[in-house]
């Protein structure tokens, strides 16, 4: 059996980083990679002969999380696993709700990557326990992360740092030396910036972060 892969990241060292993961296994090969949901959208509109997308969830013009809901309505065949940094509630929360199929972390290894594609192809779910667990707590507690006011933001003191860095029109690499941060740590903390801002560009970060007066 040839598992055909597509793999959505908008960072091309993760990429290549699961590509390698995913070499080990003779039945899966990897068909398309793609720097956002756009992207990919576009590829699989010229050929959907694929089995399951492991997706990124922050990237420019289209997320992972809008990319999975347009996927799963045009190609239901297709699986589709979020694969990425944070295992941020609200993320899992609408990622479930947009149709996808699984939710695991980047730093999950080889083995269990290929265990969570196999399990998901065979009508399983792919999670991290600690994803199954705050899954779990949300059924119980279920939030309403539409309902939430803007007064709810709240920015650690790092972010709010690396924000005011971002609105100088500053890049990764410059705030991780001004900061004195990894690009990865400056990545992530910019991640969930977005995530608590509920936005997706840099612009609007910044902008919904001056309105909040959070900078």
């Amino acid at each position: 059996m040839n598992i055909k892969i597509g793999i959505v990241d908008d960072n091309h060292f993760l990429t290549r980083a699961i590509q390698e993961k995913l070499s080990f296994f003779e039945d899966l090969s990897v068909r398309f990679t793609a720097a956002n949901g756009k992207e990919c959208i576009d590829k699989l509109e010229q050929s959907h002969n694929i089995d399951l997308i492991l997706m990124d969830i922050e990237m420019p013009q289209m997320n992972g999380i809008e990319a999975t809901s347009v996927i799963k309505a045009r190609f239901p065949h297709i699986r589709i696993i979020m694969l990425t940094v944070f295992d941020n509630d609200e993320n899992i929360f609408n990622s479930i709700k947009a149709g996808a199929d699984g939710y695991l972390l980047k730093e999950v290894n080889a083995r269990d990557l290929h265990q969570g594609i196999v399990e998901t192809l065979n009508g399983g779910a792919a999670m991290n326990p600690s994803i199954a667990l705050k899954t779990l707590k949300l059924l119980r507690n279920p939030v309403d992360f539409d309902a939430r006011t803007s007064d709810d933001v709240k920015l650690s003191t790092r972010e709010i740092e690396v924000l005011e860095q971002l609105s100088k029109g500053l890049n990764y690499n410059n705030i991780a030396e001004n900061l004195f941060l990894s690009p990865s740590t400056v990545r992530k903390h910019i991640e969930n910036i977005y995530t608590k801002l509920q936005v997706h560009n840099k612009l609007e970060a910044i902008q919904k972060a001056k309105s909040n007066n959070l900078i």
